[in-house]
This record gives C-alpha cells, sequence and structure tokens, in this order.
C-alpha cells in the first residue's frame, strides 16, 4: 500500500503543480518576432507574389507551393493534431470515465460531420439563389481557390469547351454592361466559407503551439520545429488564400488572413509567457482543453484537406485529370513531400 500511495502522490504532483521555466527567457520572448515573421511570410507570401506585377513567380513555383501545403495540412491533421489528442485525452490525469471510449476520434468524427452539414447547407442555399438569378452552380467547382470541375467522367471535347468558353465570354459580357462591376456573390460566400473552415482549424492549432512552447522545458528543440511547422503551414493557408478569385474590393479578405495566421502562435507564446508560474500542461483542465481543441481541429484539416484538395484539386479538376501524366506526378510528389516533411517535424513536436 505504501508503493501505491507513493506513486499515486508522484502523479498527483505532477498534475497539480508546476515549476515555472525560466531559462531562455530572452529567446522565449524572442521567440514571439521570430515565428511572427516565419508565420507571416509563409502565408502573406503566395497571395502578395501571385498578385505583384514586378515580381515574375513562375507557375510551376505556385504549383509547387499549392499542393506541398496540401500535403502540409493532411499531415498537420493527422500527426500534430490527432495524436496529440489521443494523448491528451488519455493523459493519466484524467478520471477514468475519459479511458472508456475513445473521446479524441469521436469528436474529430464530430467535426467532420459538422463541417460537411455547414458547407451542405451553404451550397444548397447558394444553389437555390442562383437559381433565383437564372443560374447555374458547379457543385464540384467550389473550395478553395478550385477551378469549376465535372470529374473525370465529364471531361468536355475540344467543341464543348470552345462553346462553353464563348457563352461564359458573352455572360460575362452582358454582366458587365447589366450590372457593373463584379460584386459579393454566392462564388465568393463559398470561397470565404472553404478557407474560413480551413484558417479556423490551423488558428486554434497555432495558438496551442504557441502556449506550449512558452512554457515547455525542451525549448530550442521545439523552437525550431515552430519555425519551420509554422512557415510551412502558413505556406499551405497562403497558397489557397491566393487562389481566391474576388471581386477587386474584396482583395483584402486574403491579405487579412494571412496576417491574422501569422499573429496567432505569438499571440499563444505571449499568453504562454504571462501565465507561465500557474500553467500546467499536464494538469487535468489543460489536457482536457488542449485534446478537445486538437481533436476538433484536425477533423476540420482532415475534412479540408481530403474533400477540399484531394477530391476539388484532383479527382474532380477537368484541368488536373487531362493532364500529362508528368504534371500530374509533379503535383502529387508535391504533395507527398509536404506531407513526408511536416509527418518527420512531427517526430520533435
Amino acid at each position: 500500500m505504501d508503493a501505491v500511495d507513493a506513486i499515486e502522490n508522484v502523479e498527483l504532483n505532477v498534475c497539480s503543480h508546476h515549476r515555472a521555466e525560466h531559462d531562455f527567457m530572452n529567446l522565449r520572448i524572442a521567440a514571439i518576432f521570430i515565428v511572427l515573421v516565419g508565420s507571416t511570410t509563409g502565408a502573406l507570401f503566395p497571395v502578395l507574389a501571385r498578385r505583384s506585377t514586378w515580381l515574375q513567380v513562375p507557375k510551376s513555383v505556385f504549383d509547387f507551393a499549392k499542393y506541398f501545403g496540401s500535403g502540409v495540412i493532411i499531415a498537420t491533421a493527422f500527426i500534430h493534431l490527432l495524436a496529440p489528442a489521443l494523448e491528451a485525452l488519455g493523459s493519466e490525469c484524467l478520471s477514468d470515465g475519459w479511458k472508456e471510449y475513445p473521446y479524441a476520434l469521436a469528436l474529430c468524427m464530430l467535426s467532420i460531420f459538422s463541417i460537411f452539414v455547414i458547407e451542405l447547407v451553404a451550397f444548397r442555399w447558394g444553389t437555390t439563389k442562383l437559381a433565383k438569378l437564372g443560374k447555374s452552380h458547379d457543385s464540384h467547382g467550389h473550395g478553395l481557390g478550385a477551378h469549376a470541375s465535372h470529374g473525370p467522367e465529364g471531361l468536355p471535347s475540344k467543341t464543348e469547351k470552345t462553346v462553353d468558353s464563348d457563352v461564359e465570354s458573352a455572360q460575362d459580357t452582358h454582366e458587365s454592361h447589366s450590372h457593373g462591376p463584379r460584386s459579393w456573390s454566392t462564388d465568393t460566400t463559398t470561397q470565404i466559407i472553404g478557407v474560413g473552415i480551413l484558417e479556423f482549424g490551423v488558428i486554434l492549432h497555432s495558438i496551442l503551439i504557441g502556449l506550449t512552447l512558452a512554457v515547455d522545458e525542451d525549448f530550442k528543440i521545439l523552437f525550431i520545429v515552430v519555425v519551420f511547422h509554422q512557415t510551412f503551414e502558413g505556406l499551405g493557408l497562403g497558397s489557397r488564400l491566393a487562389y481566391m478569385d474576388l471581386a477587386a474590393k474584396y482583395h483584402w479578405i486574403p491579405v487579412f488572413a494571412a496576417v491574422l495566421y501569422g499573429f496567432t502562435t505569438p499571440l499563444g507564446i505571449a499568453i504562454g509567457l504571462g501565465v507561465r508560474h500557474s500553467y500546467n500542461p499536464a494538469s487535468t483542465t489543460a489536457s482536457i482543453v488542449s485534446g478537445v481543441l486538437d481533436a476538433l481541429s484536425s477533423g476540420i484539416l482532415v475534412y479540408t484537406g481530403l474533400v477540399e484538395l484531394f477530391a476539388h484539386e484532383f479527382l474532380f479538376n477537368k484541368e488536373m485529370m487531362a493532364a500529362s501524366n508528368a504534371k500530374l506526378a509533379y503535383a502529387v510528389g508535391s504533395m507527398m513531400l509536404g506531407a513526408g516533411v511536416m509527418a518527420l517535424l512531427g517526430k520533435w513536436a
């Protein structure tokens, strides 16, 4: 009994008390600004580079950034979110009730279904609005800057492409004369919903990473990993933001979203430094909060990665399905490289 009591006392001590880390305080403070630069640069560069008239970035570079970023997002969902959620909600500090059911996986599934329902309702509403305007809506063309597409079974012939192009050109000309400049539309709404869902999941994850970095004992290793992690993740988000097709007066939205992402991890670090004397990442409350948020965020990124990126960028993208084998291999290889690099970083963070 004495040995059992001793073990229980040790576990209680770990879960209830935390020694505030004062090592590398100057570097921990500097991390706020270093991570800010890395995150913001990663997210903002694709947006600004695509709009720049003097910075001629080859399309192949944009394609690499887009597909590499897709791989980063998918690896983040499984390696950097779902795995930590399983660990946090399986912590020894939690009561036995938490160990009787795979809550992390259930929350991930709940998140996936929630995002599905939200998008389903949004697109049904959008389709109804377009029908009232006498226009059609391509159900496979929405999402994170994806081109309108019809899936592999509906690849158009050259004649159909020419006709479609002429019709679309005529429609655009008619709309420009009848209604003036293109303004807020259903397509704008669907794009913002898609990117907003992605950014929401990434932001939750980024704040938790910053909080962990501020109080972690193995600061140096985690700091290096977080800089690369947030830069690559920013690249993935930024490449999606860059391909949003918005009217000119709404061009501030991708820039705002990129800058917002850049500030989230530094904000988490600042909060962590402010509460480092009382915050215990191994405590019951911290384990539950981080586990639940990580699980929900993983569901968001799993849905976004598999549906919006895998399906709409490849299977339902008529341009990609008709592309050469070399281009397809380049895109898939870039995505696998992004996933591989991000998965490797999971060894240290």
